[in-house]
């Protein structure tokens, strides 16, 4: 097994610091598909075909959305140590099956903008849990829209009645396409519920409660608790859509980027969050959408946000388990 070595300047528990909050990421059902290659010079972040959601995500988009949002965590935490990470995503022969290269492009000042999101990192976590029926104020919504734009990226707030009616029909009409499908549910499956000792997937405690027929919006039954009488989830959250500029890998790199923005943002704002990914995982689905939002933005993921209660993490792999020796390809990985 690899051991985290010195990089850009920085010694091994500073580089093993950074990898830690990059490994913080969100991920499809927690799949945590990344691995990383530390030398010298570099840090090449890859994806981890073993952990491919072949019928969930058969385009890897949200393989690289995921990866995106762990490079967004590794560029940060460089920031806060002094260095300027110089990044090249898609860097090909330079760095063979590598979705981006990160090198020192010098030193950096890091603000406190920069240290708040840093110290979000191990608190933000996905939350489907009901949210409680209270608004967010224009300012924090302001901010939310300022992230995706900081990492060029777009942030369509779904606003008015008749776009949050349409957006419904594209969740439900998604979900129901993936609960026919058999090798879907069985992915869902194999990363959700009682699995002891597990380092990944989503276990019940953090499931949000059962869905019910009398849900606003539809959401994936992780196995979590029944609800508490009276406690539906909430009628009217923030949702809004998280685009790229272009389709492609590219444009998923720098809207994964976005997306962990966006989502530290939410927690340094006291704000939850979660997905309602369906109506991007359906390929159909998600260009009606794309057509819907005026045929020019491509839709990466939905999110719903708002005020909760505290959830605990997600299970994560070590930091070990996630490195590539100086040889070894990531497809060898799992």
């Amino acid at each position: 097994m690899a051991e985290v070595t010195a990089a850009l300047g920085l010694e091994p528990e500073q580089i093993e610091s950074a990898l830690t909050a990059a490994s913080l990421a969100p991920s499809v059902h927690n799949t945590q598909p990344w691995r990383f290659r530390v030398r010298p010079d570099r840090i090449e972040l890859h994806p981890d075909p073993a952990r491919r959601l072949a019928a969930t995500d058969p385009e890897d988009r949200e393989l690289r959305l995921s990866c995106g949002a762990a490079l967004f965590n590794l560029r940060l935490a460089l920031q806060c140590r002094g260095v300027r990470p110089l990044v090249t995503m898609l860097p090909g022969a330079d760095a063979p099956g590598a979705l981006a290269v990160v090198r020192r492009g010098g030193t950096f000042k890091a603000e406190d903008e920069h240290r708040a999101l840093l110290a979000a990192v191990p608190h933000r976590r996905t939350n489907r849990r009901p949210f409680l029926d209270a608004a967010i104020d224009p300012r924090q919504r302001h901010a939310l829209v300022r992230a995706a734009e900081l990492e060029r990226s777009w942030l369509h707030v779904v606003a008015t009645p008749e776009d949050r009616a349409q957006l419904k029909r594209f969740v439900q009409r998604a979900h129901e396409i993936q609960l026919a499908d058999e090798r879907v549910q069985a992915e869902f499956a194999a990363f959700t519920g009682h699995r002891p000792g597990a380092t990944d997937g989503v276990p019940p405690a953090s499931a949000g409660v059962r869905p019910e027929m009398q849900d606003e919006w539809v959401f994936r039954d992780f196995q979590g608790p029944q609800r508490q009488a009276g406690k539906d989830y909430e009628s009217d959250p923030l949702v809004v859509v998280l685009c790229s500029f272009y389709d492609g890998p590219l444009g998923d790199l720098q809207a994964g980027q976005a997306m962990q923005r966006v989502l530290l943002t939410a927690t340094t704002h006291g704000l939850s969050a979660s997905f309602m990914s369906q109506p991007v995982e359906v390929r159909r689905v998600r260009e009606e959408l794309r057509r819907a939002l005026g045929g020019v933005l491509v839709p990466q993921t939905v999110l719903r946000l708002g005020f909760s209660t505290p959830v605990p993490p997600t299970p994560r792999r070590a930091v070990a388990e996630l490195l590539l020796n100086s040889d070894e390809h990531a497809i060898s990985g799992g």
